[in-house]
């Protein structure tokens, strides 16, 4: 142990207490999070740390060192992905044998490997929508020059958001970042690797007769391809339209706005004549509606739950003749008054189910399944009430999906998640 380095921005000196002297297969049960994990080339193990869990992943020096530092840029640069904590090499059992170096990442908190979204089968939709999400994260990573080379579902993570799913990068591993962009062909190589990759995976899970027979596993491969095309064009295509129709530039920002981008620059251009007009975003970011909430009222949510929060506070603005006031002003009386209850309203032991937006946005479903059910504008105490007892106490924690203590992660009960999310919306 005297021999061991440990690489990290912000240590915890609580790694030094965990057992780097046991080859990590080999680590007691009581340093040991059983959660679900997706597929990897390396042995990947969770570890409690400091009141939070953290991923461990063997492999060589060289490439732990790379990742660790690729994961801190992808963060720097706004990319969702895991937190990278450490690089330990230098390690040696109790006899001097020498021990395979790792690199230490945060457990996201709420996130799922693909594998542990499906109850009993995975279902067309939900396919359909972890591969959506899937697009959006690599057509960001594509707009900075990141070349990823191994996409696939395995090496990502998803959290839910508002009904959808959002994507983060797991394993940078094979990541190479260009600044001055990536070339035509090295995106597409990066989205047939996602296609053969995915279509490998589906397969997988149809064979072990985990997919819905109404999946088609070469179909919804081949639909992150389409999702990819119609994102990338959205983003940086060029259009021509003639000076009468300038209002499709405000139409054009708005279709990126809620695709959650906001735009940097745009390139307009007047021809000879004058009459037409071109519009070109030259970089762009995501974030659009999550960073209009986290300014207006500090809460820091997904796009798709910024989006719904949003949509909330314009309601009540509108509701309560907050219009004419101070956007700010109001956006702090609705949390005040609107938000922080509903989260204050959630039992202690209840909290873990849900990150706080995510029970906010379904309670706002189910207060609107209610009223459409009742025909009648149900209040939020109502509703809250109905959301708890009937939806939310029947739902697992998401924080942290543990499965039953043994060497096999089999979730036999942890994975059934996504039938609940449906199961809600019937027992209005």
């Amino acid at each position: 142990m005297t021999s061991l380095n440990i690489t990290s921005a912000t240590a915890d000196p609580a790694l030094l207490d965990l057992p780097w002297n046991l080859p990590l297969d080999t680590w007691p049960e009581d340093s040991i999070a059983t959660l679900p994990k997706g597929i990897s080339r390396h042995l990947v193990r969770f570890a409690y740390l400091s009141g939070y869990v953290i991923a461990i992943k063997e492999t060589s020096g060289e490439m732990a060192r790379s990742e660790y530092e690729m994961l801190r840029t992808l963060q720097r640069m706004d990319i969702p992905c895991v937190d990278p904590l450490a690089v330990i090499t230098n390690r040696r059992d109790n006899d001097g044998n020498e021990l395979n170096p790792v690199l230490v990442t945060r457990h996201l908190k709420f996130s799922l490997p693909y594998r542990a979204l499906y109850s009993q089968r995975l279902r067309p939709d939900t396919a359909a929508r972890l591969v959506d999400a899937l697009a959006l994260l690599l057509v960001r990573l594509h707009i900075i020059g990141f070349y990823w080379g191994d996409v696939s579902l395995s090496n990502t993570l998803f959290r839910r958001d508002a009904g959808a799913f959002a994507a983060y990068l797991v394993d940078a591993e094979t990541g190479k970042l260009y600044p001055g962009g990536l070339s035509n062909g090295q995106r597409e190589n990066d989205l047939e690797v996602a296609r053969v990759n995915i279509a490998g995976e589906l397969l997988d899970l149809e064979a072990g007769d985990r997919l819905d027979e109404d999946v088609d596993a070469v179909d919804v491969a081949a639909g992150i391809v389409a999702k990819y095309r119609s994102l990338w064009k959205e983003l940086t295509g060029t259009e021509t339209f003639s000076d009468a129709e300038r209002w499709r530039i405000n139409d054009r920002v708005e279709r990126l706005n809620d695709l959650g981008f906001d735009i940097e620059e745009l390139a307009i251009k007047t021809t000879e004549g004058g009459t037409q007009v071109k519009i070109q975003p030259k970089v762009v970011d995501a974030g659009h509606h999550s960073r209009r909430l986290l300014r207006l009222t500090g809460l820091d949510a997904q796009e798709n739950q910024a989006r719904r929060l949003l949509n909330d506070l314009d309601a009540y603005r509108s509701k309560n003749d907050r219009v004419e006031l101070d956007e700010e002003m109001v956006a702090h009386e609705w949390a005040a008054r609107v938000f922080e209850p509903v989260v204050r309203a959630i039992p202690r032991e209840l909290r873990g189910r849900l990150e706080p937006a995510e029970v906010f946005h379904q309670m706002l479903e189910h207060r609107w399944y209610l009223s459409q059910a009742q025909g009648r504008d149900v209040p939020i105490a109502e509703a809250l009430t109905s959301y708890i007892n009937d939806v939310l106490r029947h739902r697992r924690d998401e924080q942290m999906v543990i499965a039953p203590p043994t060497g096999a992660i089999t979730l036999p009960t942890a994975i059934q998640l996504e039938h609940e999310e449906d199961d809600w919306r019937s027992k209005v």
